[in-house]
């Protein structure tokens, strides 16, 4: 299935440094626009923090247009209080995206890992080796943090799912995967044909 041309906004929620990544995905290719952070480090206020976000996070979507954003579902921790302001940093950004009513999709984590890498558990360094490659990168110039190429991530991860129907839908096995994709599977010649 041909995917048509869209912008894809990804975000790595953070309440200190906020990562943001825009590809252009046209047919089975993406190609990176921007990637960069969003610095809340030197703002002692939380609440300005949150209100910066939003005015960043609506200043990236007025420049580059997205299409849909692909935001990183938080990471449950043990520290509540922590996990409280990563959801509000991550709402604050959904809230932007909302008002431009830009679709959003959460990944897990483990999903964008798994999709850029093959590996759940790789590290912040191997997917930004792995986008590197990917998106024909060049090493020299990917950010100091990279909460950035983690959010490149988010929004590849969902280039990825673009034009897969099978990803949103629930299988109970193979064999039911089989019965509901008759279309794609490759038949085998009977006996009576190779003779």
């Amino acid at each position: 299935m041909n995917k048509a041309e869209k912008i894809i906004l990804g975000i790595d929620p953070g309440t200190n440094v906020m990562g943001y990544g825009v590809i252009r995905a046209e047919g089975n290719q993406a190609k990176m626009l921007a990637m960069g952070v969003i610095d809340l480090r030197k703002m002692s206020d939380p609440y300005l923090r949150l209100g910066h976000i939003f005015e960043r996070v609506t200043g990236i979507i007025e420049s580059y247009l997205p299409d849909e954003m692909a935001i990183e579902a938080p990471f449950f921790g043990k520290n509540v209080q922590s996990m409280l302001k990563l959801g509000r940093a991550q709402g604050v950004a959904i809230a932007a995206a909302i008002q431009r009513d830009i679709p959003i999709h959460e990944y897990a984590p483990l999903k964008i890992k798994m999709a850029i890498t093959g590996n759940g558990q790789a590290s912040k360094e191997q997917v930004a080796g792995m986008l590197t490659r990917l998106l024909n990168l060049d090493k020299e110039e990917l950010p100091r943090f990279l909460d950035a190429t983690d959010a490149l991530g988010a929004a590849y991860c969902h280039f990825m799912q673009m034009g897969r129907p099978e990803s949103q839908a629930n299988y109970r096995g193979w064999k039911d995967f089989v019965n509901k994709n008759q279309d794609r599977l490759c038949k085998r010649p009977s006996a009576s044909e190779t003779a």
